[in-house]
């Protein structure tokens, strides 16, 4: 397999897996049995954005890092910060404001941490008390 067909599969293995993550942020908190690794992986996906982001910029992922740099050695340039505004403009064929998406993205985000703290703290009570 040549470079440029390493880098798209690459390519296409990140749009999975970050979309993977990105769905199961938001949702897994729904389901009893990923609670626990959900509160991990959304506490740690907020600890990047801020505390890395310290660092290397507020909302720094490193999967997106990664991810831009094989799409930079694929050709593409001028790629936007945020991963889901690149995709959602992708998608729909919009510009969209990248102030709005981060927004949307971080308020979703928190409303994820805050259910997945309330259902895990929720889950613990009922198992002490024997429920």
């Amino acid at each position: 397999m040549t470079d440029i067909g390493l880098y798209r599969l690459y390519d296409a293995l990140f749009v999975v897996f970050h979309t993977a993550l990105i769905v199961f942020n938001m949702l897994g908190w729904a389901w009893r049995r990923t609670r626990r690794l959900h509160l991990i992986a959304i506490s740690a996906t907020l600890l990047s954005w801020f505390g890395l982001g310290v660092t290397y910029g507020w909302g720094y992922c490193p999967l997106t890092d990664w991810h831009w740099q094989i799409k930079r050695a694929l050709g593409e340039n001028a790629l936007p910060a945020s991963w889901i505004k690149y995709y959602l403009d992708r998608i729909t064929g919009m510009n969209w404001s990248a102030t709005v998406v981060d927004w949307l993205v971080v308020g979703s985000a928190l409303g994820a941490l805050a259910m997945s703290a309330w259902l895990n703290l929720k889950d613990r009570l009922r198992r002490g008390s024997g429920r």
